[in-house]
């Protein structure tokens, strides 16, 4: 059942707060063990009979929804994410994810997403969106972005904590629509194979009383014996969860509800990527890299010497031939199993010789990668003019190929996901393909591709370098986190987490239209997408970007390190998302962050430290270009102008740009003050 209203039970001060890893009762889970790294329980109050008018509440909500989490019985999977949704395995987490199946959202054509491949899974996205839901919320009190260090203070409505109890930063709001849904961001991506405990206390309705717990959080709550084994099984590991709370200054009594996730483990979020990956390279190196020069271009642009269109074979990880569509093949349904070589596939590719290298023949150009847009294709590379630009001043030759599961040849694929998000592991494998296909691509770059007479002339050489805008921002740090070559990358217009991202971008206006009447609550659409990250994380730099500034993934190299460009009042992509990605790879910011007044934020910069002139290691640089600061709900920017374009076109940011890639280093282009861009067109 998707959907389910339950019983409430009003009881005196209320405040919610999260509990520890807890599996199904009734459902199709079981109990999980608490990690051994959560506090031990205080002893807990002495149990007394639960009034029977408690007891029927619960038991009506179970008997809406036998499989779903009776201490949230509004929508079924919240809270979210949950350890109710768990069972234990012989997993690095020791969980393994357990979606019900007849607790899955529904479409309007009676199809509930199929949880086979969310229940791979050893934990939840370590990006998670977190959810619960309250009947007349009333938002004002909730912590907001405005102030993110306000979040972390002794009295706060939303309390989020890791496994030392350290409370980690974060904002909450409200949800657009009817009812909407309580959204938790955290400012930092969460570790991998984390253990969290989420909690919330002091909510208010909108008529100004205390929100009401629901029946079955009571009784565990204020240990009241319901007699109902699928209450009475949660009851020791809640009491953990509570004095965890407790530790951290959250008191029992007043929470309004309570609940732990696990993320995922690196093994999970990577393991697919880096088996195919390693079984590209291998074959590449044992074949040599075949590829095929389909058109040469002299002169296609003033700026371009030549330009040159191919393809390149690799071996095909898809179940036929790599299109849209398709999923991983796999050789055993064995949950941990990576996927396994099906024959061939051919790739397309596009690589334009910047014309400096006509004027500068014995300047030996740098190899790089090009990442396109939403939905594009490797030809954004042709009509980008900041690309050919930035190839001529910086001395690079720049190629690319497309993003696939996210190009243009897969936008029909999209569209019938966004129907029925059964398919979206369609999506998410197919992404995974195209970030390796670039990787091949960079291989080829530099073992051979140039030698071809299609480049005559031509002198190529020193590391590899990524540059990439919008969708290719997000997952240019995906690509830099997995590839074995690239050293240097600047994002433009960059974030991570499409969970966040979508209900903050004016491109999913069109996108969002398709997916309302399939699934017309918008709580439901939400709780979707944030569903979805588990999978999104595995093919965009969210799942990634914790092995930038730290803990590299094998067989890459130590010295990675990102240049953001963000645009201040995007539309596209939220500067938020940029922080979060920033943050994550210990970057630096350049500082003055903005103009005074030029921001919403108390302390703009979230934080992070201020940038250094010559400085290696990521930095994250904000780019005004006089569009209107971002709204502070979850929607997108309407007012004024769009700036997404415009950091990319101004040659003050490229010569920021040639400096970190070529030189590895940070020049403060803008003087000690605020880094202002034109605006374009």
């Amino acid at each position: 059942m998707n959907q389910v209203i339950g019983s409430r039970f009003l009881i005196g001060c209320i405040v919610v707060a999260s509990a520890t890893a807890c599996s199904g009762g009734e459902s199709s889970n079981s109990p999980t063990s608490p990690p051994p790294s959560e506090a031990p329980a205080t002893e807990p109050p002495v149990l007394e009979a639960a009034p029977a008018e408690l007891v029927a509440a619960i038991e009506a909500d179970l008997a809406r929804a036998p499989s779903c989490d009776p201490t949230a019985p509004d929508l079924c999977l919240l809270p979210f994410p949950s350890d109710f949704y768990t069972v234990p395995d012989d997993t690095p987490t020791g969980l393994r994810v357990s979606f019900p199946a007849d607790g899955m959202p529904v479409n309007s054509s009676a199809v509930a997403i199929d949880p086979s491949e969310w229940n791979r899974n050893d934990g939840f996205s370590p990006n998670s969106t977190i959810l619960a839901s309250f009947a007349n919320l009333d938002g004002s009190n909730l912590p907001s972005w405005v102030d993110i260090t306000a979040s972390t203070a002794d009295d706060v409505t939303v309390v989020l904590l890791d496994e030392s109890g350290r409370r980690i930063p974060l904002w909450a709001e409200l949800d657009e629509g009817d009812d909407p849904l309580l959204l938790i961001h955290p400012a930092e991506v969460l570790d991998d194979g984390g253990h969290y405990v989420v909690g919330v206390r002091g909510l208010l309705d909108t008529s100004g009383a205390a929100i009401e717990p629901s029946a079955a959080f009571i009784a565990l709550r204020d240990s009241l014996d319901t007699g109902l084994p699928s209450i009475e099984e949660r009851r020791e590991q809640m009491d953990r969860t509570f004095s965890t709370l407790a530790d951290a200054g959250v008191e029992r009594g007043d929470l309004q509800l309570a609940w732990s996730f696990t993320v995922a483990s690196t093994e999970n979020l990577t393991g697919r990527i880096l088996a195919v990956r390693d079984q590209t390279l291998d074959w590449l190196e044992s074949t040599g890299g075949a590829y095929e020069i389909t058109q040469v271009i002299p002169r296609s642009r003033d700026d371009v010497s030549v330009q040159v269109a191919g393809t390149f074979t690799l071996v095909n990880h898809m179940t036929a031939g790599g299109e849209p569509g398709e999923r991983f093949n796999y050789a055993t349904e064995d949950p941990d199993a990576t996927p396994t070589p099906n024959g061939e596939m051919v790739v397309p590719f596009l690589c334009q010789v910047p014309i400096v290298q006509e004027s500068e023949p014995d300047l030996e150009l740098r190899p790089g990668l090009y990442g396109h847009g939403l939905l594009g294709s490797e030809y954004e590379i042709e009509y980008g003019g900041d690309v050919r630009a930035l190839g001529n001043e910086a001395g690079i030759l720049f190629c690319s190929t497309q993003w696939a599961g996210m190009s243009e040849i897969d936008v029909a694929n999209a569209v019938d996901t966004l129907q029925d998000f059964s398919r979206f592991p369609t999506m998410a494998d197919r992404m995974q393909q195209g970030i390796v296909n670039f990787i091949a691509l960079g291989w080829l770059m530099q073992n051979g591709l140039f030698d071809d007479p299609a480049f005559a002339g031509v002198r190529v050489g020193g590391d590899l370098v990524y540059y990439g805008n919008s969708q290719g921002g997000i997952m240019g740090s995906a690509l830099a986190a997995v590839s074995p070559d690239i050293s240097r990358s600047v994002l433009g217009v960059p974030g991570i987490n499409y969970s966040l991202l979508l209900a903050r971008s004016v491109d999913f206006d069109a996108y969002e239209a398709i997916m309302e009447p399939a699934y017309p609550s918008r709580r439901v659409r939400t709780l979707i997408i944030s569903v979805i990250q588990m999978l999104w994380d595995r093919g965009e730099g969210g799942g990634y970007i914790n092995h930038i500034g730290s803990n590299p993934l094998p067989g890459t190299r130590p010295d990675k390190a990102l240049l953001f460009h963000v645009a201040l009042g995007d539309w596209q992509v939220t500067e938020l998302s940029a922080y979060i990605a920033a943050e994550a790879v210990g970057a630096t910011i350049h500082t003055p962050v903005v103009a005074e007044g030029r921001s919403r934020e108390l302390s703009p910069g979230w934080g992070l430290e201020p940038a250094v002139e010559g400085q290696t290691g990521s930095a994250i640089v904000i780019w005004d270009s006089g569009s209107d600061l971002i709204p502070l709900g979850p929607v997108p920017p309407s007012t004024s102008r769009d700036s997404h374009e415009d950091p990319r076109d101004d040659a003050l940011t490229r010569s920021q740009m040639r400096r970190f890639l070529i030189d590895g280093v940070f020049e403060d282009v803008c003087a000690g003050e605020p880094c202002r861009a034109k605006q374009t067109g």
